[in-house]
């Protein structure tokens, strides 16, 4: 049986697919059950390759292995084919002989679809070019497939087909299904950093009757049985923060959550992000934490603190550089955002154009969005915002009209969020009242007033410092991945 010909790749899709019915519906006629329930106790290819990687080229063994995956590739005729077997380890080659496997089962092997699913049993051994194979001894189809795979030589390259259909970017892609392991592998790392240093694990409601924890647009639904709207998630802070209240000192929530605003390289509306929060500690605790920790989820991904960001490689080590805020504006722009403290004049000192329903904090943020974010490549600590910016942080102790409050860059991106938290109630009342009257002048973003969490306060909250850090951005970082949607299984796409 020789490997398909071109001939067949050009085929309407339409036909190849009433083939594959086709030959279904054979092996229905032929009593063959083309979707068996299970395939028991089967091992994948990674440890065949473990347990047999000094054999010598040409060395054979009587160890039998049962496999089962993919069919990706065929090649040879007559009384021998070798196919490869694709697993969540990688590919592995089987040889096939009609001695071993009896020519009726063979011709029925070699005439399965690539894209076929099979469980398989062999021995290990070497051929004489020096690959790792199984020498067949038995075969079970598995699960038919009905579709061609993607390309098999050129892989599949169109980006958007990528995000749409995972499933085949997965199938033809081997770096896509290794950047998707080591994502896998951040998360266990981020969760085994804290759970050692003596976090607990909570879950708090994805649907809130009130948003809260950031500054951000929020989706918006309706409870029938309860006849009111609620929201998804924008933070889990407010919440997490209720809990610290509640004597539960060091508490973290990994998990979605959702933001009704623009796509881009860096922002999905669904997000994945951890926040924890530490009591009797503060935001200079929560900088040496979060270096820490992405110091070591990259040591455990990438076996290194070293990476690529561009041209730029980085060392993810601590301690990370650390400027003011205010400071870097300066350096970059020539504007210092604390002499122009009204709107208008700081709008008039700047060299974009701005909306006019944009307040000062708005203004500051943008400035900073454009002039200092893209210089900061090596990791660096943004330290020390505008109250305006910030209304869950603590007053700074020797600035007056700044917070404790930091951010995380890496690459020119965004990680991490930082403060030591706010737990004065009436100050708390009265930044909410502050980001009520911005959203009267029409800005979206600003936090709606929350009663219910200034009670909380009310009972007395310890020192905190609070951290949130997108798992999103920083798998971007440790994988070099240009988008973020390279780094989520299913982006948001337009229709």
């Amino acid at each position: 049986m020789t490997e398909p010909t071109a001939a067949e790749g050009e085929r309407e899709p339409g036909d190849v697919f009433a083939e594959r019915r086709d030959k279904l519906a054979r092996l229905r006629e032929q009593g063959v059950d083309p979707f068996p329930h299970a395939y028991e106790r089967r091992v994948r290819s990674g440890l065949v390759r473990e347990r047999h990687a000094g054999l010598e080229a040409g060395e054979e063994t009587e160890i039998s292995y049962r496999l089962a995956g993919r069919l990706t590739a065929r090649r040879g005729q007559g009384k021998a084919a070798f196919l490869d077997l694709l697993d969540a380890d990688g590919a592995i080659q089987l040889h096939a002989r009609a001695d071993a496997l009896g020519a009726d089962s063979l011709e029925r092997l070699v005439r399965l679809d690539l894209g076929d699913l099979v469980g398989v049993e062999g021995t290990a051994f070497k051929t004489r070019r020096g690959e790792l194979s199984l020498a067949l001894t038995g075969w079970t189809l598995l699960a038919k497939s009905l579709r061609p795979p993607p390309d098999k030589f050129h892989g599949l390259r169109d980006t958007e087909t990528r995000y749409r259909r995972r499933e085949l970017d997965l199938i033809a892609n081997a770096s896509s299904r290794a950047l998707f392991v080591k994502r896998a592998r951040a998360v266990s790392a981020v969760r085994e950093a804290l759970d050692a240093d003596g976090f607990l694990e909570v879950e708090t409601p994805i649907l809130q009757p009130l948003y809260g924890g950031a500054l951000a647009r929020p989706f918006t639904t309706h409870h029938n049985a309860l006849d009111r709207d609620l929201y998804l998630r924008i933070a889990t802070e407010l919440y997490l923060k209720r809990l610290i209240v509640g004597g539960l000192e060091r508490v973290y929530e990994l998990g979605k959550d959702f933001r009704n605003e623009g796509v881009s390289p860096k922002h999905n509306p669904e997000f994945t992000m951890i926040e924890w929060y530490e009591a009797y500690a503060d935001y200079g605790d929560a900088a040496a934490r979060i270096e820490n920790l992405v110091a070591a989820v990259a040591e455990r991904v990438n076996g290194s603190t070293e990476l690529v960001a561009g041209e730029a490689t980085i060392d993810l080590a601590p301690p990370w550089r650390r400027v003011g805020m205010r400071e870097e504006i300066a350096v970059r722009t020539g504007v210092d955002i604390l002499e122009h403290r009204g709107r208008d004049e700081l709008a008039a000192a700047v060299d974009f154009e701005t909306d006019p329903a944009w307040g000062w904090a708005k203004l500051v943020d943008e400035l900073f969005s454009r002039a200092v974010e893209p210089s900061l490549i090596e990791p660096t600590f943004v330290m020390d915002y505008p109250v305006e910016l910030s209304p869950f942080a603590k007053g700074h102790r020797s600035e007056p009209c700044l917070v404790e409050r930091h951010e995380a860059y890496i690459g020119g991106i965004e990680i991490s969020n930082a403060f030591s938290e706010l737990n004065d109630p009436d100050e708390q009342r009265r930044r909410f009242e502050a980001q009520a009257a911005e959203i009267a002048r029409g800005d979206a973003e600003a936090h709606p007033y929350d009663e219910l969490y200034v009670q909380a306060l009310e009972q007395g909250m310890p020192p905190t410092a609070g951290v949130g850090l997108g798992i999103d951005r920083l798998v971007m970082i440790l994988t070099g991945s240009p988008s973020l949607r390279e780094v989520v299984l299913f982006p948001a796409m337009r229709d």
